[in-house]
């Protein structure tokens, strides 16, 4: 679609494009719930020169996700969500070497530890990728604490999740007990590892690079719900 307005503005939460509301891809209007969220999706939109790339636009793919996906049962998307808890990457911790187990320690103690005491629950920590189970009282927990979101918190937090794999850690952005950059790192310490020591390839670079754009856009959109 090539650009066809001529003004932005924002008014009571709702982004407008020459004075007509912008709508969703399921037609609803577009309406968040803060201004400096919209007044960050209407710069998206200012800045289209020619043609519309979603790419360019994650604030406003996550705000048509919590508008059209999320809001109409966010139980069940919280749900999917909650089921990383069952499996957290801060839980399942490598043998060895002892440096990579030290760096895996001093990131993820701290995140753990915060859960820990914000939801008083216990975690199950195991060396290796075979499953272990969490307490059922910890999922459950966590499982609150996720359902408790509202669809726009829910759409900002799932690419965190998803790029991460970690539930915990996505809460800690969230609730403010650990800034994007804390979290991504604690999140990459494997991948870092690997690529110090046996390099990095084009396709694992690109890999990469499409992550921190996904896990930006779900920071920020968190960030400018605050």
């Amino acid at each position: 679609m090539k650009r066809f307005w001529q003004a932005v503005a924002v008014e009571g939460g709702e982004v407008r494009l020459d004075g007509r509301p912008v709508r969703t891809p399921g037609r609803a209007p577009l309406v968040v719930p803060c201004p400096r969220l919209a007044e960050a999706i209407a710069d998206e939109w200012r800045a289209v020169e020619r043609e519309i790339d979603p790419r360019a636009m994650p604030l406003t793919g996550l705000a048509n996700a919590a508008i059209d996906r999320i809001a109409p049962d966010p139980a069940a998307f919280a749900a999917g969500l909650a089921r990383y808890g069952e499996s957290d990457l801060l839980c399942y911790r490598a043998d060895g070497p002892a440096e990579l187990v030290a760096r895996q320690r001093q990131a993820w103690d701290p995140l753990l530890d915060w859960a820990r005491g914000r939801y008083d629950v216990h975690f199950e920590v195991t060396a290796g990728i075979v499953h272990r189970a969490q307490p059922p009282a910890t999922i459950a927990r966590l499982a609150e604490a996720v359902a408790a979101r509202t669809p726009f918190e829910l759409a900002g937090l799932s690419p965190v999740v998803t790029v991460t794999g970690s539930l915990v850690a996505a809460l800690a952005l969230l609730e403010g007990a650990a800034d994007a950059d804390t979290v991504w790192r604690a999140a990459r310490i494997d991948e870092d590892w690997q690529a110090e020591h046996w390099g990095e390839d084009e396709i694992a670079a690109r890999a990469r690079d499409a992550h921190r754009a996904d896990f930006d856009a779900g920071a920020r959109f968190l960030a400018l719900l605050g």
